[in-house]
This record gives structure tokens, sequence and C-alpha cells, in this order.
């Protein structure tokens, strides 16, 4: 439905006239709406993690991305994934700057053998921006995909040690 469908009230059309008075004055208006975030009538703001959460889960739905963050945050991940009721964070491998407008995403990634790099990269890219855009209202200049890994076929994610102990069994 577009605005201008929607009836407006009297209070709504005597802003706007003030509004045209203004400008045709020349004056400045202090309280400029920028974004679909900030109306006349209040402010929405979000967290940086609301971001990077909206971020993490639209690079995990590209194919060929096996998993998120550097071999720290990994590591830490699968410890923390044996122990009951634990939750997986979405929000490894992502970092966000955020302002009121805009915000720019780092997105940190391991990519499966044989998946084209540059492709994998590309659909982060276009599916991290229509997501964050789409549920936020925010504008995303740029998203830097940092690919730190290649999962090989067979790969076990386990450390060594523990696959060994395993198979004297």
């Amino acid at each position: 439905m577009s605005e201008a469908s929607i009836p407006q009230t009297g209070k709504q059309k005597q802003r706007e006239a003030e509004l045209a008075a203004q400008q045709e004055n020349g004056e400045q208006q202090d309280t400029v709406p920028r974004g679909p975030l900030q109306t006349d009538r209040g402010v929405t703001t979000l967290d940086e993690t609301v971001v990077a959460k909206i971020a993490g889960m639209a690079a995990r739905e590209v194919p060929g991305v096996h998993d998120m963050g550097n071999a720290v945050r990994r590591a830490f991940s699968a410890v923390t994934d044996r122990f009951p009721n634990g939750q997986t964070s979405v929000t490894g491998g992502i970092a966000v700057e955020k302002g009121d407008t805009q915000a720019a995403i780092d997105v940190t990634v391991v990519v499966e053998y044989g998946a084209s790099i540059v492709e994998v990269g590309n659909a982060i890219r276009r599916n991290v921006i229509d997501q964050v855009e789409g549920t936020t209202g925010l504008e995303v200049i740029e998203v830097n995909v940092n690919v730190v890994d290649v999962h090989l076929p067979g790969q076990d994610d386990e450390p060594a040690a523990e696959q060994r102990s395993t198979d004297l069994k």
C-alpha cells in the first residue's frame, strides 16, 4: 500500500504543510528522517548483535559454506556443541560496524572443497545484503568475505588425538 493511498490525519497534513513552508522559506529542518528506522514519530534502534545474527544466518544458507569463523572460534564451537542444550552461535565469524542508517559487515568462512570461492563469496555478499537490508532497513555499504580454510572431503572436524583414541578401541 503506497503512502498516497493512506488517508492522512489533520496532524499529518499540518506537519506536511509546515515542512513545505520551511522548504519554501529556505529553512533547514533539524529532524529530517534519514531512513526507514527514523521517522517523525520516533526512532527504531538496532544492536549490532541483531545485524550480526541476521548476517550469520544468511551466510550459512549459501551452498559451499562449510563453517564460519577462524580456527579458534570453530574449536570453541566444537567444545560448546558437546554440552547438552548447547546452542551454536550464529554470530561466529561475523563482525559488524553499524551506524544510524548504514552497516558494514565482515564474514569469515570455511568453504567446501570444489566450490568456487568467487561464486560462494558473491552469493554470501548477495544473500547477506538482501537479508540485512530487507529485515532491518539499514543500507549495507559493504560485505567483506574472508575465506580462512577449505574443508576437504572426508576431513574430520575432531582433533587428531581424539580420533586416534577412538581408533584404538
